[in-house]
């Protein structure tokens, strides 16, 4: 099975046709197979999305990836702010 990331709306969406199908009677593990993905992403999903919908989802995955860019640009300074605090003191 090829990689294929899902976007917050599909994962909602699938989440809860596997609610609907257990809900009809249907086994879990076969309604999970009935929408086309694996146990272990159902089981990830749930614990990670399982509660949220889907406006929910795409902020939180949008203040994810502007936290990661925030880190990656304090990291990217803080080298420089060290070298010039170490020159301001004379430490050269």
């Amino acid at each position: 099975m090829a990689n294929k990331r899902h976007k917050p709306e599909e994962i909602v969406t699938k989440l809860r046709q596997v609610d609907v199908l257990v809900g009809q009677g249907m086994a879990r593990v076969d309604a999970i197979r009935e929408v086309r993905i694996t146990e272990q992403t159902y089981y990830r999903w749930r614990r990670k999305d399982g509660g949220m919908g889907t406006d929910q989802l795409k902020e939180l995955k949008r203040l994810q990836k502007e936290n990661e860019r925030l880190r990656k640009a304090v990291s990217d300074l803080t080298p420089d702010k060290l070298i010039l605090a170490e020159a301001a003191r004379g430490n050269f």
